[in-house]
């Protein structure tokens, strides 16, 4: 049945958990041991295709999942994508949400005005595509993807796929929520089962209680320093024991978000009473009362929790009594210090002293809660005399967020200190940030309650050093205006000169009055489908329709192959394909890749986002130029990367480009998820160093050829020649984890290529 509103999921949620107790059933008398949550969510979700069961960190396994949710810069490509596998309509239920779009400049309603002006085509094109194939519709500002989603459409048990990195924020609701790129949507779109990494365990025991200035931020803050970036990296995260129950719902939310930046495949909590408050104060009674009755199938088993070491694969504690409120940065989310720390830690780096920004909301933390929070320490001030010594910007979440928080005042309190209310929008977090107070190149250092701080992520300033607290801490920053005392302890300077202490910051977890909706910014699919026309205008710099990729041989093809980039230190997709201002370029894939690797420092050339040209010898050429060249040229080329290559976003772009341009293989020391399954996805090989330190001896002017590409299996390393310009070779090895599934895409040139050829084939 099509989905033409969030409560037309019902049916599909009672059907889920109806099968989910004899299912589990089955699975425990094949394992022989009690399950994890994340497992009996797997589990509920694994298609069975006689193969055994699935062995953590090695295993591929096809899962089913019950829901795709799109954001507007990626769904532009992954609709683009999917207009060429030849269906009608979508599979599972599908939405769409504005919220990438919409750049930061004056506030809410010019900005939004701006948005609908400006991006025009690219919504209507959306707007249309979702009419025409059965998608339901979130207008801009209507809110984040996230807040949206754990509002109207996350239940607990479930699992959705998400084409942004922080769809795990839908954890703090008990559900397996996974960020991928747009083409692992179009699979479960098109009706084919969805692959995934069988994934490690990681098991957090929080025990104790939150109190004071200590959040549910805090908790996410001091796990990412404990387990870095990388340490989640194809490991589902779980949380479990007496301290769950101390943090709210959205505070939940606030953990599973971010943790993204450790990596992680999800994160997820246990069903508990205040996910079942949550679903009935969002208008979603009879889903809570479901899931309260399928309780025991919505947390880890109990012998599980007796002796969590057994079946984890790591087992981490945080003693929520003890935590303290935490900062994080510059430069990445996992240079962790308590709060206390921030002034020696300012002093010994270096960092700039005097705060120049403060942020707080987007999808991370812009609950009734979080905001409220924020707002009891601004009436404080307010009390005091006191205001933002900086620019001090509100992203409110969603509509129903923001009309509800201006209802009730809360909004006003922020106001009356200098805040300005920005729209319902990822706005800064994402780069979409028109920042007038200072100058690109310019140190400086902002403070925010976002999710991810990698340089020039916020404005595109290389120099600013961008920190991440709560939005409660990062209100008290605001008004000291400086990061080198704590406005925690030491209190804030009072315009008489005295010290003002601040008291810890209260509020309600839910409005009293309950939410209001605000302005209505949903459109369910249409009833006429038939008739509903795609807008793509032939002309457009923003939008343009697909090309298959090519196959490429798989021995000419990859034989005497130079290296365009070897990425040196960290590359993300924020640096291989940047946002901010190209994000207008998303739907655009020629326009998009003039920005290939503008942000990555190649150990080859001196600058940032520049190469050399192995045919002219011409050096700092950017490296999308050359890339271009070699094109032209019928020359396709390979990219090293160091560790965790591809980091951060789930922008499907960052492979996209490279492929589009002539990327044959990426070789890394290691790779993110996400971007690894991307290059999969994309038909370009991705490959890791057997020995890391194969990594020191590729050179900028070497040819590398790929050896035995034509008999590609599963599990078999690939070997690699150098040719070196002083006409000396040698060989590596490299490993691969490319299924038997991924090896057929890799032959048809992409895994759309397969699934266009599968489909044609079931309709024939």
């Amino acid at each position: 049945m099509l989905e033409k509103t969030p409560a037309d999921a019902l049916p599909m949620i009672r059907h889920r958990y109806e099968t989910m107790a004899e299912h589990l059933r089955s699975i425990r008398a094949r394992t022989g041991k009690p399950l994890t949550l994340a497992e009996k969510i797997l589990y509920a979700h694994w298609e069975d295709r006689g193969e055994g069961l699935p062995e953590r960190g090695s295993t591929t396994a096809a899962l089913r999942p019950d829901r795709v949710a799109m954001q507007d810069a990626t769904a532009q490509m992954a609709i683009l994508q999917f207009m060429t596998a030849g269906r009608t309509t979508v599979a599972v239920p599908t939405t769409v949400h504005c919220d990438h779009l919409v750049r930061a400049r004056v506030g809410a309603i010019e900005d939004l005005e701006a948005a609908e002006t400006t991006n025009k085509e690219v919504y209507d094109f959306l707007a249309s595509s979702a009419a025409k194939y059965g998608m339901g519709f979130w207008r801009p500002g209507s809110g984040i993807i996230h807040q949206v989603l754990l509002e109207h459409y996350a239940f607990p048990g479930g699992l959705m796929i998400g084409t942004d990195s922080h769809t795990p924020n839908a954890g703090g609701l008990g559900m397996l929520a996974i960020g991928v790129g747009g083409a692992d949507a179009v699979d479960v779109m098109v009706g084919f089962p969805w692959e995934l990494l069988w994934p490690k365990l990681v098991g957090v025991r929080l025990t104790g209680e939150l109190s004071g200035w200590t959040s549910g931020k805090d908790v996410i803050l001091k796990l990412a320093g404990m387990l870095t970036v990388a340490g989640g990296t194809n490991k589902i995260v779980e949380y479990f024991g007496p301290g769950t129950a101390s943090l709210s719902c959205t505070a939940k939310a606030t953990v599973t978000n971010m943790g993204a930046e450790l990596g992680a495949t999800t994160s997820v909590f246990p069903f508990d009473r205040r996910m079942g408050d949550y679903l009935r104060a969002t208008g979603r009674e009879a889903w809570a009362r479901l899931a309260e009755a399928a309780s025991a199938h919505l947390t880890a088993d109990p012998e599980v929790l007796a002796q969590p070491d057994r079946f984890y694969d790591q087992v981490v504690e945080i003693d929520l009594s003890a935590l303290e409120p935490h900062i994080v940065g510059p430069h990445t989310p996992d240079l962790a210090r308590p709060v206390s720390r921030m002034g020696a830690d300012v002093r010994e780096h270096a960092y700039p002293v005097e705060l120049k920004a403060a942020l707080i909301g987007s999808c991370t933390n812009s609950s009734y809660e979080d905001i409220g929070r924020a707002a009891h320490v601004a009436r404080e001030a307010r009390k005091h005399g006191l205001k933002a010594r900086v620019p001090f910007l509100v992203t409110p979440g969603s509509e129903q967020v923001r009309a509800t928080i201006e209802r009730d005042g809360l909004l006003a309190d922020l106001e009356a200190i200098g805040g300005t209310v920005l729209a319902n929008a990822c706005g800064p977090c994402i780069g979409q940030w028109e920042r007038s107070d200072t100058k690109s190149g310019e140190k400086n250092a902002i403070l925010t309650s976002y999710n991810r701080n990698f340089p020039r992520r916020n404005d595109g300033n290389p120099q600013t050093h961008a920190f991440i607290a709560s939005p409660e801490v990062v209100t008290a920053y605001a008004l000291a205006g400086r990061l080198d005392r704590d406005p925690i302890r030491e209190g804030v300077a009072g315009p008489d000169g005295e010290r003002v202490q601040l008291s810890p910051p209260r509020a309600e977890e839910f409005p009293p009055r309950g939410f209001e909706t605000g302005r209505s910014a949903y459109v369910p699919p249409s009833d006429h489908a038939a008739g509903a026309v795609v807008q793509v205008d032939p002309k457009s710099e923003r939008l343009a329709l697909l090309a298959p990729f090519d196959p490429v041989d798989p021995v000419e093809g990859y034989r005497d192959l130079p290296v365009l980039l070897k990425a040196k230190g960290k590359c993300t997709t924020d640096h291989i394909s940047p946002a901010g201002p190209w994000l207008r370029y998303r739907g655009h894939l020629d326009r998009i890749s003039d920005n290939m690797f503008s942000g990555a420092d190649n150990a080859f050339t001196a600058k940032p986002g520049t190469a050399y040209n192995v045919h002219t010898g011409s050096e700092d050429q950017a490296a999308a130029a050359v890339a271009r060249e070699y094109k032209a040229r019928g020359q396709g080329w390979v990219a090293i990367g160091d560790r965790n290559y591809g980091e951060g976003s789930s922008r499907e772009h960052a492979a996209m480009s490279p492929r589009y341009l002539g990327a044959r293989v990426v070789i890394s020391r290691s790779f993110a998820r996400i971007h690894e399954t991307n290059l999969k996805k994309q038909g370009i090989l991705p490959l890791v160093f057997c020995n890391p330190g194969d990594w020191e001896r590729v050179r900028r002017d070497d040819r590398l050829s790929f050896l035995g590409l034509q008999e590609l299996v599963p599990g078999q390393s690939v070997r690699v020649r150098i040719a070196h310009a002083d006409g000396s070779t040698e060989e590596f090895e490299a490993n691969h984890s490319l299924t038997r599934e991924q090896v057929a895409w890799f032959r048809a040139g992409s895994a759309l290529n397969l699934i266009r050829l599968q489909e044609q084939g079931r309709t024939a």
